[in-house]
């Protein structure tokens, strides 16, 4: 579905990503993990065209997508749920949904999203007239990731969707990214948390300072001494705690 080929990514003089290359299958979940820095977020914002590329492709159902503008990604059926929520405050639950659902002009098809989104949500519907400004953290990730779905996306980005979040709503943000995907959505999750994304998705990649550096099935990475000793609390990462 997703295929990214030798991606290059500069800030002026800083190299963000250095030839990356990573695919995401239909139907899939998969990971992308990494430090802060290693450019997790800038490879979703080469793909959603928030950031220009200097070199390589993305292609996206036989399609390449690289650097055309933002908006025409989303018509083509990707759409990204951002890292710190980034909900439009003044507005209300209803507001914030109907925005993702800009592009759109079937108004069936639009009520239907909404139906899918509260059922999904049932929160975010008790709350439908609220302002998104006052919601607390977990219910402004609902709604990021609602607001995301009400573009019917073929593949859904989450960037940093636990962030900030206490572990029991961690817990419940990840079954419901579950269900989104066994609902037909293929998504591209990038999230700190490396244990719990490696433990829903089919495939990873680990990127470290613009360079994928392991990948494979979520399940050979989770037991990868490399992977345990960096990001799921091995000895490695416990060195680094105290360092």
């Amino acid at each position: 579905m997703l295929k990214i080929e030798n991606l290059n990514v500069s800030y002026g003089p800083i190299h963000a990503l250095k030839g990356i290359n990573m695919e995401v299958n239909e139907g899939e979940i998969v990971t992308l993990i990494g430090s802060n820095g290693a450019g997790k977020s800038t490879t979703l914002s080469a793909i959603t065209g928030l950031v220009k590329s200097q070199s390589g492709s993305i292609t996206f159902k036989g399609k390449n997508i690289t650097n055309i503008p933002a908006f025409r990604i989303v018509e083509q059926g990707i759409s990204l749920s951002p890292e710190g929520r980034e909900v439009f405050p003044a507005l209300t639950v209803h507001e914030n949904l109907r925005l993702g659902a800009y592009s759109r002009k079937d108004k069936g098809g639009i009520q239907a999203s909404y139906d899918r989104v509260y059922e999904l949500f049932p929160r975010l519907k008790e709350r439908v007239n609220q302002t998104a400004g006052t919601l607390s953290g977990g219910e402004q990730q609902m709604l990021a990731i609602g607001r995301a779905l009400m573009t019917e996306p073929k593949l859904l980005l989450l960037d940093e969707p636990s962030m900030g979040l206490a572990p029991n709503l961690v817990l419940m943000i990840f079954d419901l990214i579950e269900s989104i995907n066994k609902q037909g959505t293929t998504i591209l999750l990038i999230e700190q948390n490396a244990n719990m994304a490696l433990s829903i998705a089919n495939r990873a990649y680990v990127l470290e300072t613009g360079n994928i550096v392991i990948e494979g099935p979520a399940a050979e990475l989770a037991r990868d001494p490399r992977v345990k000793n960096a990001y799921l609390g091995g000895k490695g990462a416990a060195q680094k705690a105290q360092a």
